[in-house]
């Protein structure tokens, strides 16, 4: 279907095709006409399929129908990262440029100060990640009282990151009546009781099934010893001349490490991850997309919400903990039409995580064996433990020789500085939080 048959106006029409689009994707032509009718939305759709577009553009056109009164808040989208509301906000100011309405981004990791100034001079739309947003709110910076659209963009990451009671205390400063559109890659248990409390008579638009990745992704597992990842990576870099290359490390020490590496090896590299100030990851985003660095390390806090055009390779140099986040991380590549390659170095401690992602996709993926890189048999599967790479030494080979030594099974004395009652996923979903925000 065409941009021009979904009931935008003649000035949105014309910022699109200023974009280049004119045909709608699936999830816009089937929620931009329910989203122009002020209807609630339960919306679901495979990562890179214009999620975005589709709430920004019938937003847009309701708040011009309605702007005669005195300037506030009348939009409010929620992210869980920073590049996220970085990119939304980017979209409102693309779509909105030849009517623009006044609008901000609002995140940890930056001064407070020019975001109170902005709120002060009067703002209508805000995109922000909810742990900055509340602080402004207890804080008495930011009035959400006139708020008329409530999005929650990619709604199942902000779950996984532990914001569920943020959100709810930001909907307590809303007004009862708004429109409202949770947008979310996957409808788990867990959106669909978040919906439950909060749409109202909400039409539901999923145009993928669940856990599918775009069908334009060429899918490639490269089997390599843990040891060798890293040489392999510079070789299929230097020999295939990729010249765009997202990678995906578990951690920020593992992102930090690979991109110092790559560097060694003549590869301009940058790494992006929640330890890094806003503005390192901003220069970073910016440098990647300008082509002036040829790789961007990322972590899965982090790369959640990159919008990169045309980007041709994603490398999972470590598989995910979680199977559903290589859905997303794959989903950075082969965007709006585009075909793209996503290939995983697999060790054997991956093994099981391999399996966890084939079964989530109901199908195997392709293996493809590198010469030279053949997998070493007598090594040992190592646990990973969640949240930390597995040690970084030699690989064990064989059995493991002797007993353990004296004392190797006692318990440690417990941490008189640790929180009580608080277990790790607990802790690994702050941490989440405060990176992101």
């Amino acid at each position: 279907m065409l941009f021009k048959e979904l009931g935008l106006s003649a000035e949105l029409l014309r910022a699109v095709e200023e974009q280049g689009y004119t045909e709608a994707t699936p999830i816009q032509h089937k929620a931009i006409p329910l989203i122009l009718e002020g209807r609630d939305v339960l919306a679901g759709a495979q990562t890179g399929t214009g999620k975005t577009a589709a709430f920004t553009l019938p937003m847009l056109q309701r708040l011009y129908k309605k702007s005669d009164g005195p300037r506030c808040i009348r939009a409010l989208i929620l992210t869980p990262t920073r590049e996220l509301a970085a990119q939304v906000h980017e979209s409102v100011q693309t779509y909105g440029k030849i009517r623009p309405l006044r609008s901000m981004e609002i995140y940890g990791g930056v001064s407070a100060r020019p975001q109170i100034k902005k709120i002060q001079r009067g703002v209508d739309v805000v995109i922000a990640t909810p742990g900055r947003l509340l602080d402004h709110v207890r804080q008495g910076n930011i009035n959400l009282s006139g708020v008329e659209m409530l999005v929650l963009d990619e709604a199942d990451r902000m779950l996984d990151m532990g914001f569920i009671r943020d959100i709810k205390q930001i909907i307590k400063e809303l007004p009862a009546k708004r429109q409202n559109l949770l947008f979310s890659a996957t409808f788990s248990e867990e959106i669909r009781e978040l919906a439950k409390g909060l749409l109202n008579n909400a039409a539901e638009v999923q145009v993928a099934p669940k856990n599918t990745t775009a069908d334009r992704v060429e899918q490639v597992v490269m089997p390599v010893d843990k040891l060798r990842k890293r040489e392999m990576l510079s070789e299929q870099i230097g020999k295939g001349n990729w010249r765009q290359v997202l990678v995906f490390t578990r951690t920020k020490h593992g992102a930090n490490r690979l991109a110092k590496q790559l560097n060694i090896d003549g590869i301009e590299t940058l790494a992006i991850h929640g330890g890094k100030g806003q503005g390192a990851r901003t220069k970073a985003l910016r440098d990647f997309k300008e082509g002036s660095i040829r790789v961007l390390v990322a972590t899965d806090i982090a790369a959640r919400g990159l919008d990169i055009d045309k980007l041709p390779h994603v490398v999972n140099y470590e598989l995910p903990h979680v199977a559903e986040d290589y859905v997303h991380r794959i989903g950075r590549t082969a965007r709006a039409g585009q075909d793209g390659t996503a290939i995983s170095l697999v060790c054997v401690d991956e093994l099981k995580l391999l399996q966890d992602i084939e079964k989530l996709l109901n199908c195997e993926i392709k293996k493809e064996y590198v010469k030279g890189y053949e997998v070493d048999k007598s090594i040992r599967a190592e646990p990973i433990n969640k949240g930390k790479q597995a040690r970084s030494g030699p690989p064990r080979r064989g059995k493991p020789a002797g007993p353990k030594p004296a004392g190797a099974g006692r318990r440690k004395k417990p941490n008189a500085n640790a929180r009580p009652g608080k277990n790790a996923r607990a802790g690994n979903r702050n941490r989440a939080r405060a990176q992101a925000s």
